[in-house]
C-alpha cells in the first residue's frame, strides 16, 4: 500500500492481522515509512531507520490527526535528515533534557550546589526570590533554555510595580546569578538576563543619625535582646546579622575583651578581630547566658530574627525623636562620626571590617595589617564618646600612642 493522497482511507485494517498485538504496514516506495496498528485500536505513523548501525523507529503521529499526504511529508524530512547525517534521536533526547530543565527546578539544584558556599542570609534571599511565590512565579515551569529577554524585562516589571525598586533590582541579580551558574554547568548557552530591562536603582542611604539621635536611640532601648544588639551596633558599628548571631564559646573572649567572628558568618567572607570597649563588655556580661545554648541572641537556631517587629516597638518609644532611620544607619553613622573625630579612613574601615577603600585594589592584595592596636583605641574613644552623649560627665579620651600612629599614617 502506498500512502499518499490517493490513499483510500477505507481499505487500512484497525486490528493487526494473524492474532499479533500489532504489526506495521509500510509503504511501498518510501522505506521504513509505515502504520503501525495495534489490537488497542490505536494506529499511529511511524518511520524506521537505521542510523549509526541501529534501528531507530519514530512515532510521527496518529492515524486520526494526520492524513496519509501530511504523515508522508514528515516522514520524508526526517529520512533526508538522516541521509545527511543527521540523529532525530539524538535531538529529541537533548529536547526531552531541554523540558526537564524547569526554570524551578534549576534553581533547586542551583541552590543545592550553592550550600555551604553562601551565607546562610545570602542563601535564605536567593532561596526566596528563585522559588517563593512572589516573585518569578510565571517562570517557574518554562524550561530554562527557552526564557527569553522579554520574559525577563516582564518578569522585573511586574515585581518593581508589586514589591518596589529595590526588590526588583535584587531579584533581578538573583535570577542572573542562576542564569550564569546554568550557564557554566552547560544547560543554557546564553544568560537572557543581559540587555533585558533594569530598574534604576534608588540612590544610595546617606542617613546619619546626629549624636542627639545617637543619644535618643540608646535611652530608648530596653534590656531585651534587641536593646543589646541595638546598643552594641551603636558601640561596634557591625553588622546587625553579626551581632544577632553572636556566640558565646566559639566567638567571644570577655575576659580578654575580643570578639572574633569566624569568615562564614561575615559578609566579606574575612574572619574578623572586633575589640570590645569596657561598654560592650558590661553589655554582655549583663546577658543571661543558658547552659544548652551557644547563641548570645535570640531564640532560634540562627539568633535572633524578629527585627521587624522590635524596630517597631523602638520607633513608638522614640516617637518623634528620631525619624525614618534604618538599624543600617547606625554602622554608617559610627563610621562617619568616627571620621569627624579624626579617626584614620583605614582604621574605621578595618574596624567595620569594610571591603575596598584603602584596602582595595593592590593595597588589600599587598596591605593585611589589621590595626589591631589603632582598632582597639578607637573603639574606646567611640564608646568614651557614646557614654558622654547618653549619661554627659567628662570624656576620658584614650590618647593612640605616637609610635602607633607615625606606623599608621606611613602605611
Amino acid at each position: 500500500m502506498k500512502f499518499d493522497k490517493t490513499t483510500d482511507l477505507k481499505a487500512i485494517p484497525t486490528l493487526p492481522s494473524g492474532g499479533k498485538s500489532d504489526e506495521i504496514i509500510f509503504d511501498e516506495t518510501l522505506p521504513g515509512f509505515g502504520l503501525r496498528i495495534r489490537d488497542s485500536g490505536n494506529r499511529s505513523w511511524v518511520l524506521q531507520v537505521r542510523i549509526r548501525g541501529r534501528s531507530r523507529r519514530f512515532t510521527l503521529g496518529t492515524f486520526e490527526r494526520f492524513k496519509p499526504a501530511v504523515a508522508r511529508q514528515a516522514a520524508e524530512k526526517l529520512f533526508a535528515e538522516v541521509l545527511l547525517g543527521g540523529d532525530p534521536a539524538a535531538k529529541e533526547e537533548a529536547a526531552r533534557r531541554e523540558q526537564s530543565h524547569t526554570m524551578l527546578a534549576t534553581a533547586k539544584l542551583f541552590l543545592d550546589a550553592r550550600e555551604g558556599e553562601l551565607r546562610e542570609t545570602t542563601a535564605k534571599e536567593l532561596r526566596r526570590y528563585l522559588t517563593g511565590a512572589a516573585y518569578f512565579t510565571a517562570l517557574h515551569r518554562a524550561p530554562l533554555a527557552t526564557i527569553a529577554r522579554k520574559d525577563i524585562s516582564a518578569a522585573i516589571a511586574r515585581i518593581a510595580n508589586a514589591n518596589g525598586r529595590v526588590t526588583a533590582v535584587r531579584a533581578r541579580a538573583a535570577i542572573s546569578s542562576l542564569f550564569r551558574w546554568s550557564m557554566q554547568m552547560g544547560l543554557i548557552e546564553a544568560n537572557p538576563v543581559i540587555g533585558s530591562a533594569a530598574p534604576k536603582a534608588p540612590p544610595p542611604r546617606e542617613r546619619v543619625l546626629s549624636p542627639d539621635e545617637i543619644a535618643a536611640v540608646w535611652r530608648a532601648c530596653g534590656d531585651d535582646d534587641f536593646g543589646c544588639i541595638v546598643r552594641l551596633l551603636i558601640l561596634l558599628g557591625q553588622r546587625r546579622s553579626e551581632i544577632g548571631g553572636m556566640r558565646w564559646s566559639s566567638e567571644l573572649d570577655l575576659d580578654k575583651a575580643e570578639w572574633r567572628l569566624p569568615s562564614e558568618r561575615v559578609k566579606t567572607h574575612r574572619a574578623h578581630l572586633v575589640p570590645l570597649s569596657p561598654m560592650a563588655v558590661a553589655i554582655l556580661r549583663s546577658i543571661p547566658r543558658q547552659d544548652d545554648r551557644d547563641l548570645v541572641f535570640g531564640g532560634s537556631d540562627r539568633g535572633f530574627v524578629n527585627w521587624s517587629r522590635a524596630k517597631a516597638d523602638l520607633d513608638r518609644r522614640l516617637g518623634d525623636s528620631v525619624k525614618s532611620w534604618r538599624l543600617h544607619d547606625l554602622r554608617r553613622s559610627v563610621a562617619t562620626h568616627m571620621a569627624d573625630a579624626g579617626v584614620a579612613p583605614w582604621v574605621i574601615e578595618q574596624a567595620l571590617n569594610h571591603q575596598g577603600g584603602h584596602k582595595g585594589g593592590l593595597a588589600g592584595v599587598y596591605n593585611h595589617s589589621r590595626y589591631e592596636r589603632e582598632v582597639a583605641i578607637a573603639l574606646t574613644q567611640w564608646a568614651d564618646y557614646v557614654r558622654v552623649l547618653v549619661e554627659g560627665g567628662a570624656r576620658k579620651i584614650v590618647p593612640m600612642p605616637r609610635r602607633a600612629r607615625a606606623e599608621a599614617e606611613a602605611s
